[in-house]
């Protein structure tokens, strides 16, 4: 059934006229000449200050999202536009709206059908909007057909995620992988972007490598790519020199993974005390973290924070930022952070797992920290409550610390199926040995003989043949 709905503009605000839902500041509507497509509209209400940034050099997107709902999606298209809007604003884009369609198939020309084009297009020029974030990476030919029909920007959830990661890389690592990750989307996309490459300004997708390069033939691109993959595997080169280094030492490595924003970086940060940026945005760090973790006993290892999994994420970036997403590839143990308030903590547990695959991160135990215990409310479980792909589930607040020593003790557990039990007594003359045991081993009892220093200790399998 349609129903017809009207709004009227009030001291700046939209508000509703009918029986519907009202948000502050903004109203939902859903289309009456269409049943399988829903609009929601917030109001302009926003001044031009608040649509500059702070040097007032440059102007803020303000977008409307658009997404198609096919019967083969395995989320809910609502959802998956609530993360859009959640990138477009760690982006520093202003969401004035989102459109929703329901289709077999996207459009293979525009995306969206042409009615709905129509229906984005005056929305756009009701709300003042400058730009649409598409919610799948589009072709270039949808790109560039949506971009003539609506006259505005076009950007894509793909261009959207790059764009983040070209604002949150510091590491010379980290400009290297998200450079190369932008130069192979945007190779494919010369004809496709259309007028757009000669269009200086800001905003998203114009941070990274810059205009210059866009402006290039693809032959130049394609030089470029060159060159940065032969300095990306200079740093895999290094990288793996450490894993060597670190696999000398013996101590055992932890691999910190999860969804973007599941509380990684808090968690290392609890734990260790390492002062890694830790904010409720998606990718708030990139660059992957190590530091060394004693747990009760003696018993060390390294905890590893790698960068945050999301549905869709490029494949460009999987590839780009492979020398840092394998750090989960050579961990002794995962360590995958849930948030359990997330409504979409059971989808979110699937992407990791889907990305681990990809990966060829296999077989490996894993540890699924429950975290944000301190957000839901008292009794409350949460929105997902095992994990029957762990070896062991544990609930937690990395925030507040609550339910880490039991973490600790499930770590050490599985930590000590992979060790050997040694008892023996070492001569005096080989203390370096005890010293060994003592660095990278668990000591349970040790006393001084006449003869030597007597040794009941649990030790790694790696440094087992040097004691």
């Amino acid at each position: 059934m349609t129903r017809r709905l009207t709004a009227e503009r009030e001291h700046g605000k939209w508000s509703r006229q009918d029986s519907g839902y009202v948000r502050a500041g903004g109203m939902t509507a859903e289309d009456g000449l269409d049943t399988g497509s829903r609009i929601q509209a917030a109001g302009k209400g926003s001044s031009l200050d608040d649509r500059m940034t702070d040097k007032g050099s440059e102007q803020r997107d303000r977008v409307i999202l658009i997404g198609v709902r096919t019967p083969q999606s395995e989320v809910d298209e609502q959802d998956s536009l609530d993360e859009l809007a959640s990138l477009a604003d760690t982006a520093g884009a202003e969401v004035l709206g989102t459109v929703i369609q329901n289709l077999e198939n996207p459009e293979p020309g525009t995306y969206i059908g042409r009615g709905k084009m129509e229906e984005v297009k005056a929305l756009a020029q009701e709300l003042d909007a400058n730009g649409v974030i598409a919610d799948d990476e589009l072709s270039p030919a949808q790109m560039r057909n949506l971009s003539d029909a609506l006259d505005l920007k076009v950007m894509d959830r793909t261009l959207l995620i790059l764009d983040i990661f070209a604002q949150r890389a510091t590491s010379s690592e980290g400009k290297i992988q998200v450079e190369m990750a932008q130069l192979k989307y945007r190779m494919t996309r010369l004809s496709g972007i259309g007028t757009q490459l000669s269009r200086l300004g800001g905003g998203i997708g114009t941070r990274g490598p810059g205009e210059k390069k866009l402006e290039t033939d693809r032959r130049l691109i394609q030089r470029r790519i060159t060159q940065l993959r032969r300095e990306l595997e200079d740093v895999r080169r290094h990288r793996e020199l450490l894993r060597g280094h670190r696999g000398e030492g013996a101590a055992p490595v932890a691999a910190i993974v999860g969804y973007t924003n599941a509380g990684k970086s808090t968690l290392l940060n609890t734990l260790t005390g390492a002062g890694v940026l830790a904010e409720n945005k998606l990718f708030a760090t990139l660059d992957p973290v190590t530091r060394l973790l004693e747990l009760d006993g003696g018993q060390k290892v390294l905890l590893t924070d790698t960068v945050g999994f999301i549905r869709k994420l490029p494949h460009h970036l999987v590839e780009a930022f492979g020398s840092t997403l394998e750090e989960a590839k050579y961990a002794d143990v995962i360590i995958h952070v849930v948030d359990a308030s997330n409504p979409q903590a059971e989808s979110q547990m699937e992407t990791v797992y889907d990305t681990l695959g990809q990966l060829g991160v296999m077989g490996k135990p894993v540890i699924t920290l429950l975290n944000k215990t301190d957000c839901l409310d008292d009794g409350m479980t949460g929105n997902v409550t095992g994990d029957r792909r762990a070896d062991a589930v544990v609930r937690i607040s990395a925030k507040t610390g609550a339910g880490l020593d039991a973490f600790e003790r499930v770590l050490q557990d599985i930590l000590t199926r992979d060790l050997i039990l040694v008892e023996r007594t070492y001569g005096y003359q080989d203390g370096g040995k005890v010293q060994l045991i003592r660095t990278y081993g668990q000591i349970l009892e040790s006393k001084y003989e006449p003869d030597g220093i007597w040794v009941k200790a649990y030790v790694p399998k790696k440094i087992y043949g040097s004691i």
